[in-house]
């Protein structure tokens, strides 16, 4: 079904050649800067057709936690050293692993948490895999 609504609107035509287009720029074609325009903007705009399911609109943004981790609004340690309330000494991860405590970090990449996390999604029965950026993680 789903093929069958992305064909719908094609139309064919007879004794017309068929040709390739890149539809993020037409006129121009396939370019490298037109590629890479298209994959580091796709983020946002994947983003923000799905914001809305994270959050219901009567709930503030402050209790929202999906809203602040993936704008990087948590306390995390590496927050905390930006905003000068604690020093470069103590900005290193709560499990211990010698590595800055940053959201990334403590929900995708700490090998201490990874555990916890893959716990987690067996126990809801979901697998996945592990990115090493949160919006993509989400998307």
């Amino acid at each position: 079904m789903e093929c069958r609504h992305f064909l719908s609107n094609v139309t064919l035509q007879a004794n017309v050649t068929d040709i390739w287009q890149w539809l993020p720029d037409i006129t121009g074609g396939y370019t490298l800067r037109t590629c890479y325009q298209l994959l580091t903007t796709q983020d946002d705009t994947l983003l923000d057709g799905t914001e809305n399911k994270i959050w219901h609109p009567q709930v503030p943004l402050k209790v929202s936690l999906a809203w602040r981790l993936l704008r990087d609004r948590l306390p995390t340690r590496n927050n905390l050293l930006t905003r000068g309330i604690i020093s470069a000494t103590d900005s290193n991860c709560v499990a211990e692993c010698r590595q800055l405590e940053s959201v990334e970090h403590l929900f995708l990449q700490c090998n201490i948490f990874a555990k916890v996390w893959q716990q987690v999604r067996f126990w809801i029965g979901v697998s996945g895999v592990d990115h090493y950026r949160l919006r993509d993680h989400f998307v």
